[in-house]
């Protein structure tokens, strides 16, 4: 089984905010392709550098379990396309893990 980490920023690269109209449709897409999701609502802080210059981004977390690892692969491929268009963002950070049930 395999676990993926949605990282979704809360601000356009304008650093104005995100609609929460388009976090809410996130959400409803997760669940309608993985039949579940965990959603971390609290703000974390992510940074990166590019030379000299350090970024920093506001987001929130989904997280998604999937058995079907090359289906869960193509939604998500899919998905982070999808979420740098309307998020208008050149990159959407997406973690797989190898995860066990107990």
């Amino acid at each position: 089984m395999k676990e993926y980490d949605i990282y979704v920023p809360l601000t356009y690269n304008d650093r104005s905010p995100v609609e929460p109209g388009k976090i809410r449709l996130i959400k409803e897409r997760l669940l309608g392709e993985f039949g579940g999701l965990t959603y971390f609502p609290q703000r974390n802080e992510g940074y990166w550098q590019a030379g000299a210059i350090t970024f920093y981004d506001q987001i929130v977390i989904f997280r998604v379990l999937a058995e079907d690892v090359s289906r869960a692969r193509a939604v998500l491929k899919v998905l982070k396309e999808d979420l740098k268009e309307i998020l208008r963002q050149e990159e959407v950070l997406i973690v797989e893990r190898d995860v066990r049930v107990v």
